[in-house]
């Protein structure tokens, strides 16, 4: 590809290479193709790619301390609903898993204060 002639401005340099990629069908099949820009109507924001990419990557800030508590009351949540012995003791061995495993893995952010649930007293709720 060659640089912008001497004496050439890059707007028109830029605007000839575009015409250029368009003619060779370089934009054809693209995704997104034939339709409107995405967040047009919203302010200007410099960040607006990187939050467009945590969007897109389901990015959750959340510390994993937090998240373990998220999880837990989640399981507790299935396990309100869980119509047998077998599935309630499936969703606490599964949590304490993920409990044990955190608590011996998180080392950013606030300390987890999450015990494993009791197998026992959650087949008894």
């Amino acid at each position: 590809m060659a640089r912008t002639p001497p004496g050439g401005s890059w707007e028109a340099y830029a605007d000839r290479q575009i015409r250029e990629a368009q003619a060779r069908g370089e934009f054809t099949g693209l995704a997104g193709e034939g339709q409107p820009l995405p967040d047009l109507h919203r302010p200007r924001d410099g960040d607006w790619w990187i939050k467009r990419k945590l969007r897109d990557e389901e990015f959750v800030a959340v510390p994993p301390a937090l998240q373990l508590r998220r999880d837990v009351e989640a399981a507790r949540g299935r396990i309100a609903t869980a119509r047998t012995e077998a599935a309630v003791r499936s969703i606490v061995d599964t949590v304490n898993a993920h409990i044990r495993h955190a608590n011996a893995t998180i080392v950013s952010g606030p300390p987890s204060t999450v015990w494993p649930l009791d197998v026992d007293r959650e087949v008894q709720r």
